[in-house]
């Protein structure tokens, strides 16, 4: 393809100081690829006000779209409604802090052009702490064993797929998304290659301890019934083992006579089935609050404002 347009999707959350360092260094990256190019910066929100500085950036070369976002909708909506407006022939998801560098692209579009649809960037030497390493390390086990296929936890956001993969993409509405992990369910030709990963530019990661529990909640419990099943087997397991008790208190009731009538068979039967039933109906209901939220099917996102570009059609 001849002269192939790139469109590189940002969601911006925090790191209002990285922003104009970021555009420079893409703008030199994609002009050594292409002439045609955009890069798109989705304002989610945040609160240092980096919308200003989008505007500024906008105003000054047409290359360069934004979208404001009409409050915080979270990175991976952020994520989709910037994907929902690219018009480029391959599209570059990235994040805003530089730890993703922009350098790296050539490397994803030479691998992508060896035949494939989508390419991710492998962090081989994470920037990060020890405990955010230990639990995405933990979550992808999770998430592996809930859907039944293996995930890397070295691979991120930062990746190059052509154009036919994010249309796909975009097909999905769930309320709860995870980007890695629907590429991939999506089934194209992939592949990984090893990149730098930087230090943080400016700012932190606003994704708490509690925010990526919650996040793991939500994607393990929307994406797999396995937990369901599971429970399903437990509940099955307790039966039998009360059937067992059961027995075993008939059997004592008669050969000691002396016990207090009904005492031990009373609590037992209180503090397990009481915790457990709390426990399962706990669960199934993060299910049904899944459904609930889908069903009502309110727009993944809402935007403010847009510059230089056009408003997707839904």
């Amino acid at each position: 393809m001849t002269n192939p347009k790139i469109s590189v999707v940002i969601p911006v959350y925090g790191c209002k100081d990285a922003l104009e360092e970021l555009c420079a260094r893409l703008i030199t990256t994609l002009t050594s690829l292409t002439k045609n190019y955009e890069i798109i910066l989705v304002n989610d929100a945040c609160p240092q006000d980096s919308w200003s500085i989008i505007e500024k950036l906008c105003k000054n070369d047409n290359h360069i779209v934004g979208i404001e976002l009409s409050r915080n909708f979270g990175q991976m909506k952020a994520v989709l409604a910037g994907l929902d407006i690219v018009t480029g022939d391959y599209i570059v998801v990235m994040d805003c802090d530089l730890q993703d560098q922009p350098e790296e692209i050539p490397k994803l579009f030479a691998k992508l052009n060896e035949g494939y649809d989508i390419v991710f960037a492998k962090r081989v030497s994470r920037k990060d702490t020890k405990r955010k390493i230990f639990i995405a390390k933990m979550f992808y086990k999770l998430y592996s064993f809930a859907v039944g296929q293996k995930y890397d936890p070295e691979l991120c956001n930062f990746c190059i797929t052509k154009r036919n993969v994010i249309n796909e993409y975009c097909k999905m509405r769930e309320e709860h998304r995870a980007f890695v992990m629907y590429l991939q369910w999506l089934g194209f030709k992939q592949t990984s290659i090893a990149v730098k990963h930087a230090d943080r530019k400016s700012g932190k990661s606003s994704y708490s301890l509690k925010k990526r529990l919650k996040l793991a909640f939500e994607i393990l419990s929307s994406q797999s019934d396995k937990f369901l099943r599971l429970i399903m087997g437990l509940g099955i397991t307790i039966s039998l083992l009360a059937f067992i008790a059961i027995i075993i208190l008939v059997i004592c009731y008669i050969t000691m006579p002396n016990q207090v009538p009904g005492w031990t068979s009373t609590v037992t039967a209180i503090f397990l089935m009481g915790g457990i039933n709390i426990a399962v109906v706990g669960f199934v209901g993060l299910y049904v609050g899944n459904i609930f939220i889908q069903v009502k099917e309110r727009p993944l996102y809402v935007i403010r404002n847009i510059i230089n570009g056009k408003e997707a059609t839904k």
